[in-house]
């Protein structure tokens, strides 16, 4: 073997190691670098915190935690969610979202929808299917079917809810084991259709029992708040809206243009939901929508879920949390405030999931009851599934 083969073979070496590392390892570190947990100032845990906290049944509307190359059933020591944690939490309900799409330089004023997409970056970089890197449903999809892995694998610790005798099965089964965790799936944004509304069908057969209508940029059935349009609800998006509620899907308007919402209230047959967002008069902030359109969402029955990050509720700790959560219910009525953290949404937040107990203790400082704090913390998420499930 002459002395250029053997260079070439060990720069041929060298180079495979190299490409191997960055598929390993980068991934992770991209992660830790988007979802964060910041220093804060976190509250003194009461034993009466401590004994309250082991009696809530919780639920959050809304986690990005399947976009991540993570093994869920390992506990980490970065982004905010594993279903260890989840236990450790006590949370029993979790809604996971699926994101599509998310294009470069997002903001709350306005963003187009034809910039570059990070998502098919990431879809590279952690090498998913070949059919997401040009397919939004398939994107959807693909991060649906990690979580249904996991349900098939580890019934003892996950089960998948899809209607209301899901729902009844899990929670008598929960009494017996109570790490058992319910878990929900769910849309960011409806360009998850790609277009097609045969694509809601697909979904829903998957598991899917959410779905919001846009996210940070306007797309077919709508206008963003965060867009270039301000529009309402397209034909489109009527026709999907319809689809998906005689199906039984539940319609999320998180990041919906005011007039999307205004126009989704005067047809919609079922209430709406707020998956994570903050309320207008408490945190002025171009994401969270006017009180206005809040106070009519719960006049129909709707949900309204407190996020857990700066952009939403105007101040990045456990207080803030709590001081938005109380401003919404003296808003709309305790009964339709919930909790939608955003975790794993390329926040950054004062806790993850395995650490709630401090959001307990922040209720119990600002003066909410045990009863308000049950409803929030779970009991109304609890309810609006009961009601607004598929049978």
């Amino acid at each position: 073997m002459t002395s250029k083969t053997i260079i070439f073979k060990s720069i041929a070496v060298i180079v495979a190691v190299a490409v191997v590392s960055f598929f390993i390892f980068f991934p992770a570190q991209l992660e830790k670098q988007t979802n964060l947990l910041h220093d804060s100032i976190l509250p003194e845990i009461s034993e009466q915190a401590r004994s309250l906290h082991g009696q809530l049944f919780i639920g959050d509307w809304h986690s990005d935690t399947l976009l991540w190359k993570r093994n869920l059933m390992d506990k980490h020591d970065y982004g905010h969610v594993d279903i260890p944690r989840l236990q450790q939490g006590n949370i029993a309900l979790q809604m996971f979202t699926t994101v599509t799409k998310s294009t470069d330089g997002l903001n709350y004023e306005g963003n187009s929808n034809v910039a570059s997409d990070n998502i098919t970056k990431l879809a590279l970089v952690n090498l998913w299917p070949t059919n997401t890197w040009n397919s939004l449903a398939e994107r959807a999809l693909f991060q649906a079917s990690k979580a249904l892995e996991l349900v098939d694998k580890f019934p003892q610790q996950v089960s998948l809810i899809t209607s209301k005798t899901d729902l009844s099965q899990f929670l008598l089964q929960r009494e017996i084991n109570p790490k058992l965790l319910g878990m929900l799936l769910g849309t960011e944004g409806s360009h998850a259709l790609d277009g097609d509304l045969s694509n809601i069908k697909r979904l829903f057969d998957k598991g899917f029992r959410m779905m919001s209508l846009q996210h940070f940029f306007d797309n077919k059935l709508g206008g963003s708040l965060h867009g270039e349009s301000g529009e309402g609800l397209t034909a489109f998006g009527r026709e999907a809206l319809q689809r998906m509620q005689s199906l039984g899907i539940m319609l999320d308007v998180s990041h919906s243009s005011e007039q999307v919402v205004q126009d989704v209230l005067a047809i919609s047959r079922q209430p709406l939901l707020v998956s994570h967002t903050g309320f207008h008069g408490h945190c002025p902030s171009p994401r969270n929508i006017s009180d206005d359109l809040m106070q009519q969402i719960a006049a129909k029955g709707g949900l309204i879920a407190v996020g857990y990050w700066d952009g939403a509720i105007c101040g990045p700790n456990a207080r803030e949390i709590a001081k938005a959560v109380k401003y919404g219910i003296e808003l709309v009525g305790v009964e339709h405030v919930a909790l939608g953290s955003d975790y794993d949404g390329a926040v950054s937040v004062p806790f993850d999931t395995s650490k709630l107990i401090y959001l307990t203790q922040a209720f119990l400082d600002i003066g909410l009851s045990e009863f308000q704090i049950k409803q929030v913390m779970g009991g109304n998420m609890l309810r609006y599934l009961q009601l607004h499930l598929p049978d």
